[in-house]
């Protein structure tokens, strides 16, 4: 069976919200964190990162939004990348929402990557966290923009990892609070039961 490799609290959650969604015939392996410097690990994905996806014949596709695609072409049906406007829009959102929120988190999440003192580190954050703001606030606008329920108007991969994203901001010092339309997005997902069942399979719990 075609398998998604997995981690608590990481950005494959939104694969596998995705897998959910379209029923798709794909297992989860949850790996503990640490696992994916494991030599074993590394065999499959040798970047040491999830989401992983390893096919029958032993192939491997990485990297969220190239693993969307494949899920989408493969086992969609109206709507995610098999709909041509949607299936842009929804590549659009994926490519700013990895390559520009996801990102604006490194310094966050590995702020020595960035900085050697103590003080230095503290400043990269501090600039994160200004980024990661005008980012949550365009992100709330375009929500409620399309209407408040998707971030499309429409239900598309986006809102899967959206979701990932409002969970990741608690971490910081930024509040859900001041973004009242991602808010309400989080909490329509967390009544989800295909989220919640996603959830359950990488060993993650709602945030409400």
């Amino acid at each position: 069976m075609t398998t998604l490799y997995t981690m608590p609290g990481t950005c494959s959650l939104a694969c596998n919200i995705a897998i959910a969604w379209l029923d798709a015939p794909v297992g989860i392996k949850n790996i503990a964190y640490g696992d994916q410097n494991s030599e074993e690990y590394l065999a499959i994905n040798p970047k040491g990162k999830v989401p992983a996806l390893r096919f029958d014949d032993g192939e491997v596709l990485t990297e969220l939004t190239a693993i969307m695609a494949w899920l989408g072409a493969e086992f969609g049906s109206q709507g995610y990348s098999r709909d041509v406007r949607l299936g842009y829009r929804e590549a659009e959102a994926l490519s700013f929402m990895t390559s520009e929120v996801h990102a604006a988190y490194g310094p966050h999440f590995a702020p020595q990557r960035f900085a050697s003192s103590d003080a230095a580190q503290e400043e990269v954050k501090q600039a994160a966290y200004d980024t990661l703001r005008s980012h949550y606030e365009r992100m709330d606008s375009k929500l409620a923009d399309a209407g408040g329920e998707w971030y499309l108007g429409k239900r598309s991969f986006a809102d899967a990892f959206l979701y990932v994203l409002t969970r990741w901001l608690d971490q910081t010092p930024l509040d859900i609070e001041d973004y009242p339309a991602l808010k309400r997005h989080r909490e329509r997902m967390e009544a989800d039961e295909k989220v919640q069942m996603a959830l359950t399979r990488q060993d993650m719990q709602p945030i409400g």
